[in-house]
């Protein structure tokens, strides 16, 4: 075959899995590497390379993927500088799909292809929130902080913040939350503590945008932690450090309830390390804090085609039972409906469409610092 019948026919086949959706058969395939890049931990490396990646070439053997990791996203920002450059350059940035919390950065920042759900069919089936709040990026997986607790000792537990708030009080050392520059699941119960006294206004705010000015109201919220310090576990302003920590609280009976991630706890359920009587449930008036991770194309990649195909796949049941089956335990981005009822069997109660988001880093980080200067032992 000629250079110029080769070259046509690539450009037939892209063309064709650009208008139908990228529903060509893998034999259409123009054999080819979809570059992914990993930011997260190795939890997340492995849902690529031991699930997703294998499942992936399975049904399109006509291309190949090439994972780039780094762990605990050390170096978001220069990658970001990099992608941020080859879409000035009009070169192409190495990096053809990106998982990340960096990818809404790269999306506000109008540096993401936005793929359509001509492009992308599987994207109708994802919540329309959800979608809007990724900024161009495409989520795929999701988790939530829950409400743990011990239904041995616990028949009904709270279901809203308020009725939380009032049963900690009535059984003080019996719940916790770790310090939450140690872990999103103490930092989620800070945040909806906090969230009570804002309107909705101000609270949409300090998730899309960097709002210092508004910090000055979370004065009542960070008044009412500190009030907490006798009530909660230990009574004297100490919390456990990590996620991990008020996990092994919940397992051992130190404590009654506390604030978990669905995945770590799902997790812990599944490997025998967190007793079946420890049980999860949501409360509402804020809810607790959730959100999705985010799959981003980069404008400038020269390989689109192979990165939507395989953002495409990720959200077909296939993929998505893998995640939610797999270690990993994830959210679903699509309906449970459409998944095996038992890889969603650790849901069972919960609602995976409810995701609040958490504040912008900018605003999350002032947080922190403003919890541990004004909470603990005072």
């Amino acid at each position: 075959m000629t250079m110029k019948k080769s070259l046509a026919l690539a450009a037939a086949t892209s063309l064709a899995l650009g208008i139908t959706g990228i529903t060509a058969p893998s034999s259409q395939a123009v054999s080819q590497t979809i570059q992914v890049y990993i930011s997260a931990d190795t939890n997340i490396q492995d849902l690529w390379v031991k699930s997703l990646v294998p499942a992936f070439k399975l049904a399109y053997p006509g291309y190949d993927v090439k994972v780039t990791f780094d762990l605990h996203g050390d170096h978001d920002a220069q990658e970001t500088a990099k992608i941020t450059a080859a879409a000035v350059l009009h070169k192409d940035p190495g990096v053809d799909l990106i998982d990340g919390g960096f990818v809404t950065t790269l999306g506000a920042a109008g540096l993401l292809y936005r793929p359509n759900a001509g492009l992308l069919p599987n994207i109708k089936d994802v919540n329309r929130a959800v979608l809007t709040a990724g900024k161009g990026g495409i989520p795929y997986r999701g988790s939530s902080v829950l409400l743990a607790y011990n239904s041995t000792n616990v028949t009904t537990p709270p279901a809203t913040l308020d009725a939380l708030l009032t049963w900690i009080k009535a059984h003080p050392g019996k719940f916790t939350y770790n310090a939450p520059s140690g872990g999103g699941s103490g930092y989620s119960f800070v945040q909806t503590v906090v969230d009570k006294y804002l309107s909705a206004a101000d609270r949409n705010t300090l998730v899309q945008q960097a709002a210092p000015d508004l910090e000055t109201k979370w004065t009542d919220g960070l008044e009412t932690l500190r009030q907490l310090n006798k009530y909660t576990y230990g009574q004297n302003g100490t919390y456990p450090a990590n996620n991990a920590e008020t996990l092994k609280d919940l397992a051992t009976g130190l404590v009654d309830m506390g604030t978990v991630w669905s995945d770590q706890f799902a997790s812990a359920l599944k490997a025998g390390t967190m007793p079946a009587n420890i049980k999860v449930a949501q409360i509402s008036n804020p809810s607790l804090t959730g959100g999705a991770s985010y799959l981003g194309i980069p404008n400038s990649s020269t390989n689109k085609v192979g990165a939507r195909l395989l953002a495409n796949w990720v959200l077909s049941p296939a993929a998505q039972n893998l995640i939610v089956s797999g270690t990993l335990n994830g959210f679903p981005v699509i309906p449970l409906s459409k998944l095996d009822a038992t890889a969603t069997a650790a849901f069972k109660g919960v609602d995976i469409q409810n995701l609040r988001p958490g504040y912008l880093s900018a605003n999350a980080n002032d947080l922190k610092s403003k919890w541990a200067s004004t909470v603990p032992g005072k």
